[in-house]
């Protein structure tokens, strides 16, 4: 594969155009003199505070760019900040003053003025603040620190690839800015592949972590994740979805008269499928009747990993010993779109470097591709649920009841909080949905 940029960003000079004031070589300059000088090599982690404990703030970044001309990514990261802000606080990170100015101009002022909204100044050049941003974890003294994992762009970019690396200094600045020290691991891992609970258990997906430390065995991982994050018992599934594979894989047959692309996609991050809502239960995401029958290869390739790693649930204990409570969540039809020369998506996957048994990339010509979508990519803060949903304007029926099952489902798993369900397919046009773009810190 490429070692060209990151993720989706096509050249360097789209880094200089998402900056503005600040060369690729300044912003490496102010990564680097701005290191916090709180890093600890040895300390004494007690556990990652689960995401529906109670939480000081939510975390977002303010969006550089659309990954498809006319689909804003900027709406969905607005309506973020509106929503969640009127039930508590938003830290909103912006990359430079450039971007500071974009955000003054796109969110209400009467927004901006209240004492819920805080922006801060971090450079970045990305907006999925679960993978590269901070990390919390409580120390056995009870105070907060960031746990630091090392970044390699979703394998897409060598970690210190000069783009990458600003991406990655993006959770010690977070910790210097809150004054929180750091623990720090060379350990490749983003936080999009971790679930945990408050006993210390940790779900993630073996071929995404394995992927990004080949040279890790499960049980160094495993010591690894005791000592940053506290975590007493790792769940290892097997795989992510179909969709969410690599995209240098090259393109997924869908059964019908065309292939379609991921976009940019993680190989497989757990919070696609498979979440934590309370201590004892899993949602896991299940084909259903319909899809399993379509004769979709992705849903029947989807069907069989998902059911997979529902026999690994159903014999996994929590710490006590307990067996969990799985609930099958449902999940949306696939969702395919178009892109083309001057999309950001595109512009990027066509530097990639494809695998051998990939066809070439049809450089100059329109594409099909598949978003990311999920239900299980929601976002849990103090009060709030923020759902994805799949049916606007124009659906059909289908995608309605799917998208009433999705909202019930989370109403009567979190019957206390408010479940607002919100139109996110920008983002996941961009290989990720509304969890990976935030996150969330606990109450000290």
């Amino acid at each position: 594969m490429s070692d060209q940029g990151h993720r989706w960003y096509p050249q360097r000079i789209a880094l200089l155009l998402l900056l503005l004031s600040i060369s690729c070589e300044d912003s490496q300059k102010a990564v680097k003199e701005e290191q916090p000088t709180n890093k600890m090599d040895s300390v004494a982690v007690w556990q990652q505070p689960a995401e529906y404990e109670a939480q000081e703030a939510l975390w977002l970044i303010w969006n550089p760019f659309d990954h498809k001309e006319g689909a804003s990514n900027a709406a969905v990261v607005k309506e973020l900040v509106t929503t969640v802000s009127k039930y508590q606080k938003v830290v909103l990170a912006v990359a430079d003053s450039s971007a500071y100015k974009d955000a003054m101009a796109q969110l209400p002022q009467t927004l901006m003025d209240a004492s819920n909204v805080q922006v801060v100044t971090i450079p970045s050049v990305q907006f999925w603040a679960r993978d590269m941003g901070p990390s919390f974890v409580r120390l056995k003294n009870g105070e907060l620190a960031v746990a630091d994992f090392n970044f390699n762009s979703w394998g897409y970019a060598p970690v210190d690839d000069p783009d990458n690396q600003i991406e990655e200094a993006f959770d010690r600045l977070a910790a210097k800015h809150l004054k929180m020290p750091v623990v720090s691991s060379k350990m490749i891992s983003e936080g999009g592949n971790r679930e945990v609970n408050t006993n210390g258990v940790l779900l993630t997906v073996e071929t995404v972590e394995k992927g990004r430390n080949p040279s890790m065995s499960r049980a160094e991982m495993e010591a690894e994740y005791a000592r940053m994050l506290g975590v007493q018992k790792t769940i290892w599934l097997k795989e992510g979805l179909k969709e969410d594979e690599h995209t240098f894989l090259g393109p997924l047959e869908t059964g019908e008269d065309f292939k379609a692309y991921t976009v940019v996609t993680t190989n497989g991050h757990v919070d696609e499928f498979a979440r934590f809502v309370n201590d004892s239960t899993i949602l896991l995401a299940a084909v259903d009747s319909v899809q399993l029958h379509s004769g979709d290869p992705i849903a029947l390739e989807n069907h069989r990993r998902l059911e997979e790693n529902f026999e690994i649930l159903k014999e996994a204990t929590n710490t006590d010993g307990t067996r969990f409570h799985i609930v099958r969540f449902p999940m949306p039809d696939p969702i395919y779109s178009t892109m083309g020369p001057g999309d950001e998506v595109y512009e990027y996957i066509k530097t990639l470097d494809y695998s051998e048994a990939a066809s070439n990339f049809p450089k100059g010509e329109e594409i099909r591709v598949i978003a990311a979508a999920s239900y299980l990519n929601f976002i849990i803060t103090n009060k709030l649920i923020m759902g994805q949903k799949y049916c606007t304007t124009d659906c059909s029926e289908r995608a309605r009841e799917l998208d009433r099952k999705a909202e019930s489902t989370l109403k009567r798993l979190f019957p206390k909080k408010e479940v607002v369900m919100i139109d996110a397919l920008a983002v996941n046009l961009g290989g990720g949905g509304v969890h990976c773009i935030s996150m969330h810190q606990p109450k000290k």
